[in-house]
């Protein structure tokens, strides 16, 4: 048995999971799963976009980029650039009519004067690579018990940017942001922000997009205290009051409990019913068991094994919010109830629901998809949060 198929359809799952519904994206970042993708060092250190100038141009030393604003297409960001409409329209792949989304990112074709404080811009030149080592060696020169030198101020330089340059990538016929998200070990999430792509995440063959890279952000500097710096001296426990002298309780007899008559009632008595949980809102999507549990982090959701072919309820009556596919096609159906509340199916195969549809608590949604094991891969959120299924489950 293998399991990499199975893992790989988890992560781009997970990853696909509120790409039609409004509002922001989650972070997904589940460690572990698919074939050593694991983005949790690239979250930790993710910059956010900088920001543009007055023109809308962010500057790097190998490239230029403009944002767009509401209502912009092609030819009105060339022309408040003083470019050609065509060459850009041309360069992006793109019709110089199309109007843009607010944050639309446009690779410019050749540079345009560097933004500057005469521009918007809160630095002079293109944002240049980060010195690690001029960082290392700065802090190092601080270290130590020697008075600093006194020297001559030096004439202060113009401020400059610094920042790790993001990747460049050309969209290819094919390429999804999820297939790109695996690419760059990048999350989605931090794609479709920098990028300001629609809530659908289209992206369209020829399109150019910034993939962010770790590393931008500098560590904030840890406090340096003498040792035992504001720890308070606990008072010695030969300091405080004596206790005061133990007496032992009085012995008490304690008489036996007489057995109770046996008069066979126990045996025809009901069984008891088994424990339910009194919070339960929805109703179990397939019936089987638990073969993957709920465990932040790592899996958002829990593996129910059951038969190939089983039918997939809805857990509650709501909306189809996204009908989608992971890498290998495999379709993914999440569904949108009150109060905020999503709930995400995998593994799916015959599917009977298409994206807007209502359906009711208990509709039959699809079947499971035939694997070894096969299973469903359930989910719960509440808005971008994973919520534990069984929490939610009778």
């Amino acid at each position: 048995m293998t399991n990499a198929p199975f893992r790989l359809m988890m992560t781009t799952g997970a990853l696909a999971l509120l790409a039609a519904c409004e509002g922001g994206l989650p972070d997904f970042d589940l460690r572990d799963m698919g074939n050593g993708f694991d983005t949790s060092q690239a979250v930790a250190n993710l910059p956010d976009r900088p920001a543009a100038d007055d023109r809308g141009v962010i500057s790097y030393p190998n490239y230029q980029v403009a944002v767009a604003r509401t209502g912009d297409n092609v030819t009105t960001v060339a022309t408040r650039l003083g470019i050609n409409a065509g060459e850009l329209a041309r360069f992006n792949g793109i019709a110089p009519d199309t109007v843009l989304r607010a944050g639309e990112l446009m690779a410019l074709p050749s540079r345009v004067s560097e933004p500057s404080p005469a521009t918007g811009a809160a630095t002079t030149g293109p944002i240049q690579p980060l010195d690690v080592t001029a960082i290392a060696t700065s802090a190092l020169d601080r270290v130590g018990d020697q008075p600093a030198a006194t020297t001559t101020p030096a004439t202060a330089a113009a401020p400059t940017a610094t920042g790790v340059e993001p990747i460049r990538h050309k969209v290819l016929r094919g390429e999804t942001v999820f297939s790109l998200s695996r690419l760059y070990n990048v999350p989605v999430s931090n794609i479709a922000e920098w990028n300001s792509l629609g809530s659908d995440l289209t992206v369209r063959e020829g399109q150019f997009l910034l993939i962010p890279q770790p590393g931008s952000r500098r560590p904030a500097p840890t406090p340096v205290t003498d040792p035992g710096a504001g720890t308070p001296t606990p008072t010695p426990p030969s300091a405080t009051q004596p206790l005061p002298a133990e007496t032992p309780p009085a012995a008490t007899e304690t008489l036996p409990t007489p057995p109770t008559p046996d008069t066979g009632a126990a045996a025809n008595a009901p069984a008891a019913p088994a424990a339910t949980n009194p919070n339960a809102s929805l109703i179990r999507p397939v019936s089987g068991t638990v073969i993957r549990d709920y465990a932040p982090g790592r899996n958002e959701g829990i593996d129910i094994g059951v038969p190939a072919g089983t039918a997939v309820k809805a857990a509650a009556s709501g909306s189809v919010a996204a009908v989608t596919t992971d890498t290998n096609g495999v379709a993914i159906v999440v569904l949108k109830h009150p109060d905020n509340l999503l709930t995400v199916y995998t593994n799916l195969d015959g599917l009977s629901v298409a994206k807007g549809d209502s359906v009711r608590s208990g509709q039959t949604i699809g079947k499971v998809r035939a694997g070894d094991p096969s299973f469903l891969h359930f989910e719960t959120r509440r808005g971008l949060q994973s919520v534990d299924p069984n929490t939610l489950l009778p």
